[in-house]
């Protein structure tokens, strides 16, 4: 969350240009606005605020080429933070013509069948709407961070209309998705190449299997039989895939490991929490709310950059060390042992604590398939709103973030935030997940499978930060994290025995470890 100048981001994003030497369109950039407005001050004892101001993908596409990566950079993080900290109105469009003269619902209504209600929105609605901001609720514990268990989204993907088939969702944090998106992307691209390299074999022997993985996770194998030789026509068998769709991309976002990327995940989440309905899932009002084109392809672009630059989750034992957190020689001793104890009952092996990236420079859109949009969902061509692979927004994982960039006492800066480098010019991401879906039991399964995966199947949750959140599991029924570990089942269920014969102080120890990944948001100094 950037500083809070009470200008907007017209004003506060001004100031920046001027200070980066940039001197052209100035004019412009007031007549297209780069986010939106701040809300009105407290005081003012009004619920009024500016209108929400647009930005567009030209613009900074224009910036970047005429000012470079850095510049476009810091306006869309700026813009993307004050997006989702801003109370959209009526005006903007948000919420939907639910039904019944409402504008929000946190229940879906599949009763709701007229011409404009619920029922018959496009794109087809899930939940929702049932919120005027992100941090509504991404506020735990802080801003872009998870949520009470009050804000479970519910949906209906099926519209069913049956309580008993509704779905419920706990809200996760937002901080750092650049690391999880690149992590995916490059496991991605290893498995493509692995299955390419299967199908060449079979073409010429005429069958052929290969185990795939990446970054040290199985997802599985694939089998290759020719049905022709000339041309060559190859029939896949799929069976022996783990954790993964057909298409091979490693998907990181939603509970449901059913998003790949954090613009597709936001723009859908904009239309249901939010009823803000990008364009690139709709030019019409398909929410019959009034108001067409909510959410711009600049803007998507900036909340997309904003959430992939949030400072990363860290440790306890990283905030001792720079004299962030007081800890006892006891307490960072529980956290060391409870570290050894987590490897040894079996959680590292699908909570996998870290993986190398090679490519550390993230860019949106991303130039790796399955990561880019070739056509919106609204079927229109991303290069028609000037979004393209020639003209991404970019910035580096290990030194770019605007946030938690502590002084330290020699007069040095340690940037928090950003994503430890390697030797080798990469960088390790602690992310506590080996983002593949498991069988995580019965007693964890949806009661429907209408989010197209099965009821059982779970993206394995990264722990990066969760120290500071909870409730826990996927709608918040684990009020503690002992009580979340004891209800994994199917694939974890060898773990989680193994963790219940652990003597009492070494389960402790466990939880301490687990306590030790926290969310740290440095305080900013007041002017």
């Amino acid at each position: 969350m950037g500083k809070k100048l009470g200008l907007g981001i017209a004003a506060s994003a001004i100031t920046l240009v001027s200070a980066l030497g940039i001197t052209f369109a100035m004019q412009e950039f007031l007549d297209t606005g780069t986010a939106a407005k701040a809300v009105a001050e407290p005081d003012q004892g009004s619920s009024d605020q500016d209108s929400y101001q647009p930005l567009t993908q030209a613009f900074l596409n224009e910036l970047a080429q005429r000012s470079g990566d850095q510049a476009a950079f810091k306006v869309a993080f700026e813009a993307g933070d004050e997006l989702t900290e801003l109370n959209f109105t009526a005006r903007d469009g948000v919420g939907a013509n639910v039904g019944e003269g409402r504008r929000f619902s946190r229940m879906p209504r599949a009763d709701l069948v007229k011409d404009g209600e619920w029922t018959t929105h496009l794109p087809k609605r899930e939940g929702g709407p049932n919120a005027t901001s992100c941090i509504a609720c991404h506020n735990r514990p802080g801003p872009n961070g998870a949520g009470d268990v009050a804000l479970n989204a519910v949906i209906d993907p099926a519209h069913t209309g049956q309580p008993s088939k509704f779905l419920e969702r706990n809200t996760l944090p937002l901080l750092a998705l650049g690391a999880p998106q690149k992590i995916a992307e490059e496991m991605s691209s290893e498995l493509l190449l692995q299955e390419s390299k299967i199908l060449r074999a079979a073409c010429k022997n005429g069958n052929a299997r290969g185990d795939l993985s990446a970054k040290g996770v199985s997802f599985g194998s694939l089998a290759a039989d020719r049905q022709t030789a000339s041309p060559c026509e190859i029939m896949v068998d799929y069976a022996g895939l783990e954790g993964i769709d057909r298409d091979l991309v490693v998907k990181a976002f939603g509970w449901k490991g059913n998003q790949p990327t954090i613009r597709a995940f936001t723009r859908n989440a904009a239309h249901n929490e939010l009823g803000m309905q990008g364009v690139e899932l709709t030019t019409e009002d398909g929410d019959g709310d009034g108001v067409v084109k909510e959410l711009t392809v600049g803007d998507m672009t900036a909340l997309s950059i904003y959430m992939a630059a949030l400072e990363r989750p860290v440790t306890k034992l990283e905030l001792a060390a720079l004299g962030l957190e007081k800890m006892s020689d006891a307490e960072r001793a529980a956290v060391l042992k409870g570290e050894s104890s987590f490897e040894q009952v079996g959680c590292s092996t699908c909570h996998v604590p870290s993986m190398e990236l090679k490519d550390t420079v993230f860019s949106e859109p991303s130039t790796t398939p399955g990561f880019y949009d070739e056509r919106f969902p609204s079927g229109e061509d991303p290069a028609d709103h000037q979004l393209s692979q020639k003209t991404p927004i970019r910035f580096d994982l290990t030194a770019d973030q605007p946030n938690n960039q502590i002084s330290l006492a020699n007069g040095g800066m340690a940037k928090l935030g950003a994503l430890p480098k390697t030797e080798s010019g990469g960088a390790i991401a602690h992310w506590y997940s080996d983002f593949k879906r498991h069988d995580m039991g019965e007693e964890l399964a949806d009661p429907t499978d209408a989010q197209g995966i099965a009821p059982r199947m779970w993206l394995t949750r990264s722990l990066a930060g969760v120290g500071s959140t909870g409730p826990w599991l996927h709608d918040g029924r684990a009020t503690t994290l002992n009580d979340a570990i004891l209800a994994h089942g199917g694939e974890a269920s060898v773990a989680r025995d193994n963790y219940t014969m652990l003597p009492e102080r070494a389960r402790n120890n466990l939880i301490a470890f687990l306590e030790n990944l926290v969310i740290f948001k440095q305080k900013e100094k007041e002017e």
